[in-house]
């Protein structure tokens, strides 16, 4: 490792083999397990679609109905794939006799292995290609029009209504922005399903729902032919449907999904174990899909202090880049998350945000790292904030970040108005211009600020790297290592949707997306 920073390679090295062992120790405990959203999104794959006369999703009809059976342990596939062999019907066929109350899968003769596994071929066939189709049709996009330089200006949208949202995403992109992010309305991550169709209502931002991918898919791709680059679509599939969102996402064509181990459990108080174990199956599809994982350790910054947790920070990325690894996520697919979150009046401060951000980017030189904008001080006073953004710039283009999520001189006042977002693409835009090649220019001062405080924060995240190797992850996150936060283990949302895999179990979908590893 070649660095400006004078990192040593070898604790570098060290830090890493040590976050190696502490995702290996919680990947053993999730290939263990199954959960309901895991069989959901198996559903999914089997083109299982729609909801009841309830408005209750399919998938979740299923899956429940085996959960009420005791019997989930043994997995959606092999009942599914048992129901086609005996009945000789479609799994969406399947799915909507069980919805009217005509079919009881559970208790149907159980066939041999080999016919559950014939029977599944061409359904598990069909959706890898589909996911396939999708991410080529991405690829030969970029390849045709193009896309913009790094760090990639990423904006949000956040009205409520998909096609409002519309309105504001193509007006973004015309502007300059890269990437857009619809967020998610509040609270759609205790959802233990996901809506269907269309929506139009939503509280702080639009629900995430396949139809509302489509919608905002195609109008992105439309005005990427209109101004000349492709235009990326950033979604959340975090929460209790981390890996059904993952596999909608995949199929609609999103580009970028929020999708953090960690974040679910500190922020919204899901069950750790319930987590990992989604986690895991929703990397498997991101991977195979082409698509950009931001995670969220810029989120600690907004509970803990910034120069005192900065290690934290970098030691859960590092440990999220295993996690990911193990998932068959290539470090070109990782947005590990970092942020400029220090007291403006702290002195020296842009030296210290500095060091941190260069870190990142020599630490792990190849990922797309998710830059975050100062929030935790905005005041509401918009000249302020204007320069607090424009210095969070003057950093992401010094260090070559590859993913800048721009701060809105109105951050801490309201929701953004198309003006605000236009300030700051112009903020960015100017900045990265004239700035572009800076960090190719300057070099930092050996025993200088930049310096030490960049081995300082890498001496601490091995430190407690040390400590998580010990104890486990599972236990750093009840004592509250991360972002002053502490969960119980048993405790939290989701935890009765987690199920030991029976002797049935099948997912032969992880096997196929991790090129038969």
């Amino acid at each position: 490792m070649n660095s400006k920073l004078g990192l040593d390679s070898k604790k570098v090295a060290y830090a890493r083999q040590l976050a190696a062992g502490v995702a290996a120790d919680v990947q053993r405990f999730v290939d263990g397990y199954t959960t309901v959203a895991v069989e959901r999104t198996l559903c999914r794959l089997l083109g299982i679609d729609g909801v009841d006369a309830n408005s209750v999703p399919l998938p979740n009809v299923v899956v429940d109905s085996l959960k009420a059976a005791g019997v989930l342990g043994e997995g959606a596939l092999f009942y599914v794939g048992n129901a086609m062999v005996v009945t000789g019907k479609t799994p969406m066929q399947i799915a909507e006799e069980i919805a009217d109350g005509k079919l009881d899968i559970t208790k149907l003769e159980i066939r041999p292995k080999a016919e559950i596994d014939k029977a599944l071929e061409a359904p598990i066939k069909a959706s890898v290609e589909k996911i396939k189709a999708r991410r080529k049709r991405r690829e030969d996009y970029i390849e045709k029009i193009g896309e913009g330089p790094k760090p990639y200006i990423y904006v949000i949208v956040a009205t409520g209504n998909i096609y409002e949202d519309v309105v504001q995403a193509e007006a973004a992109a015309r502007q300059g922005a890269d990437i857009i992010a619809v967020i998610r309305t509040t609270g759609q991550s205790l959802l233990d399903y996901v809506p269907y169709g269309a929506t139009t209502e939503g509280f702080g931002g639009t629900y995430a729902t396949q139809e509302n991918f489509r919608i905002m898919r195609q109008a992105l791709d439309k005005v990427g032919e209109e101004v000349g680059r492709y235009i990326r679509l950033c979604n959340y599939c975090s929460g209790l449907c981390m890996p059904e969102i993952a596999v909608m996402g995949a199929f609609e064509g999103l580009d970028v999904m929020l999708n953090d181990a960690l974040y679910g459990i500190l922020f919204r108080d899901i069950n750790m174990q319930r987590t990992m174990i989604d986690q895991f199956f929703s990397r498997v599809i991101n991977g195979f899909a082409g698509v950009i994982i931001n995670t969220g350790e810029d989120n600690y910054l907004t509970t803990a202090d910034a120069v005192e947790a900065a290690h934290t920070v970098l030691a859960s990325d590092i440990i999220n880049e295993q996690l990911a690894l193990i998932a068959g996520l290539p470090e070109e697919q990782m947005g590990l998350g970092h942020a400029f979150e220090m007291d403006p009046m702290l002195e020296n401060g842009f030296l210290l945000e500095l060091a941190q951000a260069q870190m990142a980017r020599e630490i792990f030189p190849k990922a797309p790292l998710k830059y975050m904008p100062p929030t935790k001080f905005m005041t509401g006073n918009i000249f302020r904030g204007h320069i607090q953004d424009a210095l969070f710039n003057m950093v992401g283009i010094w260090t070559n970040q590859g993913i800048q999520l721009l701060g809105m001189p109105t951050e801490a006042i309201h929701t953004p108005f198309m003006s605000d977002r236009f300030l700051s693409i112009e903020n960015a835009k100017y900045i990265f211009n004239n700035m572009k090649n800076i960090g190719d220019e300057v070099e930092f001062k050996e025993g200088g600020i930049i310096r030490t405080r960049a081995k300082e924060v890498l001496d601490k995240a091995i430190e407690l790297l040390e400590k998580l190797d010990k104890e486990g992850l599972f236990t750093a996150l009840e004592k509250g290592i991360f972002a002053d936060v502490k969960r119980p283990r048993n405790g939290g949302k989701g935890l009765d949707g987690v199920t030991p895999k029976g002797q049935n179990y099948m997912n032969p979908f992880i096997k196929i997306m991790l090129g038969g590893k």
